[in-house]
């Protein structure tokens, strides 16, 4: 694990009102077949009160960056550099107990399956009041008062008879409403959701996530939103990021990116979802072709393989790997000219949207 990160470094990532900042991440995991490069060089902010939805087809990531900004590869073989900045403090360099401080007080997770994350043989209520007592130094009656109130403010109802049941008892809808209970105990300012609403119907999924929304705005707290469903973020992102291969390809408002976007990537996610707003005539089109490799990834733009748009012997896009400009209000990791991109996307891509 890398802790040599200089005070020059750090203090360029932390400047401003930004909460997070990620910069040049990297975790990579040595396997028998090779070095898996599950996420390569990735860099972005997070300011305080933003909702940030990171997309992107399965294996190209998204929950490999969450784990590592919470600190879940300690102890294991994945290999981790680069800065992941809190609050100006780098997590990558915290002993285990300070990086243990500073979860569930700081920051906290809810998990895509809450029947696998909460314990089986203890109630659900236990699990909260243990969360919170280990950042609290209260009664034990204090913490389960606690408990019921965050179980009321999810919307569960009789909350003071359900503190003391298990997680079998509860549907799945109310799982969920649970770990982000537990989430919410410690008031933490940054809130990471993987894929919380993957295996609930679509009635519960709207639920959920407007009761992340409000919460949010109760608790002033930032989100990263995790999912492969465009119709998550689109509902309650402010900014989104597009990952691939390990890499983030595009970034912007949630605007910018759901209708002028600029990589190819993003057009292929686009074309591939389902719109219930205007009427469509032509079947969805898949990206076709299957994402890369992680241990042996294509040379150049990781993406070139799939793209409809590449020009290998004008652009390079099969040996140049394109610049990301984190600091930029839109970036992508496209060789084509931004202008040509723009024209692609009014005159071919959007007509087929």
């Amino acid at each position: 694990m890398s802790t040599d990160v200089s005070a020059e470094r750090l203090a360029g990532a932390t400047r401003g009102e930004t909460l997070l900042s990620v910069r040049d991440l990297k975790v990579h995991f040595p396997t028998e077949d090779g070095l898996v490069h599950a996420v390569d060089g990735l860099s972005f902010d997070l300011r305080q009160g933003e909702i940030l939805g990171i997309v992107g087809e399965s294996g190209s990531g998204k929950s490999v960056t969450s784990q590592a900004i919470m600190g879940l590869y300690r102890g294991s073989r994945a290999r981790l550099s680069g800065i992941v900045a809190l609050d100006g403090v780098d997590l990558l360099t915290l002993s285990d107990e300070e990086l243990r401080r500073r979860r569930g007080k700081d920051m906290a997770m809810v998990f895509q399956d809450p029947l696998s994350a909460l314990h089986p043989y203890y109630t659900v209520g236990n699990q909260i009041i243990e969360a919170y007592l280990v950042h609290n130094d209260v009664p034990k009656q204090e913490a389960r008062a606690r408990t019921i109130e965050m179980l009321d403010r999810v919307g569960i109802p009789n909350p003071a008879q359900r503190v003391d049941q298990y997680p079998h008892e509860f549907s799945g809808g109310m799982r969920q409403r649970a770990m982000i209970a537990m989430a919410l105990v410690n008031n933490p300012r940054l809130i990471i959701a993987d894929e919380p609403t993957t295996a609930l119907d679509v009635t519960v999924q709207a639920q959920i996530l407007d009761l992340l929304v409000s919460l949010q705005k109760e608790f002033r707290a930032s989100i990263i939103i995790i999912t492969h469903d465009l119709g998550v973020v689109a509902e309650m992102a402010d900014t989104i990021m597009v990952m691939y291969a390990g890499m983030a390809v595009e970034r912007g408002d949630a605007d910018t990116v759901f209708y002028a976007p600029e990589h190819p990537y993003t057009w292929g996610l686009l074309s591939s979802m389902p719109r219930m707003d205007r009427l469509r005539l032509e079947r969805l089109k898949p990206i076709r072709g299957n994402p890369p490799s992680l241990i042996s990834r294509p040379t150049g733009c990781p993406f070139h393989p799939r793209c409809d748009y590449r020009d290998d012997a004008r652009l390079g896009c099969n040996s140049v790997v394109p610049e990301f400009d984190a600091s930029s209000s839109h970036p992508v990791r496209c060789l084509i000219d931004p202008d040509e991109r723009r024209r692609i996307f009014e005159e071919e891509v959007k007509p087929t949207l």
